[in-house]
């Protein structure tokens, strides 16, 4: 048995070296997308497309490869879709901050991340928070992603008499979104491995054989420069200077927090790593998480999270975290194919958004609904991100509801005082700062 095996421990996982290959080159075309829809995403706030390429690349390769070498575990890690949105269009777009003092608030994030991942500070805090709180938040993101790609798509657009309406259809560009979303939906629908890529991919070839999109120049090239944005997040974080970043950098942790959480300990079930409803070497699995958070922050892009579609990686085998590497390894190599990224327009990643937003938005089943104390603010959650067009406007209106519905059952005492001093927090920012 080689080295690899015996620390990876193959035996014992019941895999070898050619399954956990194809498992990470499953689990990296699985989630692809993402190399194309960050810097379109980032890319909104006047970030360079060519550097947030190449940065969600290195991120996504750092944060995964130490995932597997460290924590070994077949799950992979990159910028994640959703906070993204909120870095964004939230805070750089809605609250007009500079992207540069928004990388920074990622930054300091990151920090305590680090620091709270060290003294297992990190796996306590999430406990405290009501477990329908959490997946109110992922649902509530997910529709918000939906709303931000139908708007791409041009499917929904603004309307003075009704504030939204139905777009033009008959138009080129919606037609050709509307292509990839029935696609994408078809092959997801089939359980095909990688649905979104390939979706986006035949998005982009009926894009240019209709010349709706132009044909790349090249394929192959250098990779992009991290020049545009790297150490922007260090020279700014003397910004992070008021009570309203001070918000922005909570809602990057508390976002961060719950999704890659829920991510990991869904896959780890998955695959079978569970042990008397624990996650093993959790504290490893998390520290991979807060290091690319890190990486991505000083290098240039949003926050890391914890991949669901590792799931596909897992599905055909992988158990080790020489998945993890490989995957890792694949999005180093990537990074050569930067000429594509002018291929992947806004109809072409608008399924990808609407798609992800179906996906994150089932997590609404398990929210308590017949417990109305729980439902109102976990429904504010969910619908105040869309209708706010904020993730921490929402998340806001139901921490502040959360302990009121709770003290009017009679149950205020089982409200955490961390619970009460968030709702405070989140008063003063949408009375004073926000508005």
């Amino acid at each position: 048995m080689s080295t690899l095996a015996r620390y990876f421990q193959f035996d014992e996982l019941k895999t070898n070296h050619r399954t956990e290959f194809i498992a990470g080159l499953t689990t990296f075309v699985s989630m692809a997308y993402i190399l194309f829809v960050n810097p379109s995403v980032l890319g909104a706030a006047g970030m360079d497309k060519g550097a947030v390429f190449t940065a969600t690349g290195v991120a996504a390769a750092v944060a995964t490869i130490f995932m597997g070498l460290v924590a070994r575990y077949p799950i992979a890690i990159a910028p994640g879709l959703g906070v993204n949105a909120f870095f964004a269009y939230s805070v750089v777009i809605g609250m007009k901050v500079p992207w540069q003092t928004a990388m920074a608030g990622v930054l300091v994030a990151a920090l305590i991340f680090l620091v709270l991942t060290f003294f297992k500070v990190r796996e306590a805090i999430i406990n405290l928070i009501p477990q329908d709180l959490k997946v109110a938040i992922a649902s509530g993101i997910g529709l918000f992603i939906a709303f931000i790609g139908l708007a791409d798509a041009g499917l929904i657009v603004a309307n003075d008499a009704t504030m939204v309406s139905l777009g033009h259809l008959s138009s080129g560009t919606s037609l050709l979104s509307i292509f990839g979303i029935i696609v994408t939906l078809v092959l997801i629908s089939r359980r095909v491995p990688a649905a979104i890529f390939v979706g986006m991919i035949l998005t982009a070839i009926v894009g240019i054989l209709t010349g709706l999109i132009d044909l790349p120049s090249s394929i192959v090239s250098t990779v992009p420069s991290l020049a545009p944005t790297f150490g922007e997040s260090i020279k700014h974080i003397g910004d992070i200077n008021s009570f309203q970043l001070a918000t922005v950098v909570l809602t990057f942790l508390i976002v961060t927090f719950f999704d890659t959480a829920g991510t990991m300990i869904g896959l780890a079930t998955q695959a079978g790593f569970m042990k008397d409803g624990e996650m093993p070497r959790a504290g490893k699995a998390l520290m991979a998480d807060a290091v690319g958070m890190t990486v991505g922050a000083v290098i240039g892009t949003s926050p890391t999270s914890a991949y669901v579609e590792s799931s596909a990686g897992i599905a055909v085998g992988g158990r080790s975290g020489m998945t993890s590497v490989w995957t890792g390894i694949l999005f180093l190599l990537a990074l050569f194919f930067s000429p594509l990224l002018g291929v992947v327009t806004s109809q072409v990643t608008a399924p990808a958004l609407i798609v992800v937003g179906i996906l994150m938005a089932e997590n609404l089943r398990h929210i308590k609904w017949d417990d109305f104390a729980i439902a109102a603010p976990a429904f504010l959650i969910v619908i105040g991100m869309p209708l706010t067009y904020s993730i921490s406007d929402g998340i806001a209106l139901g921490f502040i509801v959360y302990p009121i519905t709770m003290l009017a059952t009679k149950r205020g005492k089982s409200v955490h005082p961390m619970m009460w001093a968030l709702a405070i927090i989140f008063l003063v920012y949408l009375f004073i700062v926000a508005h």
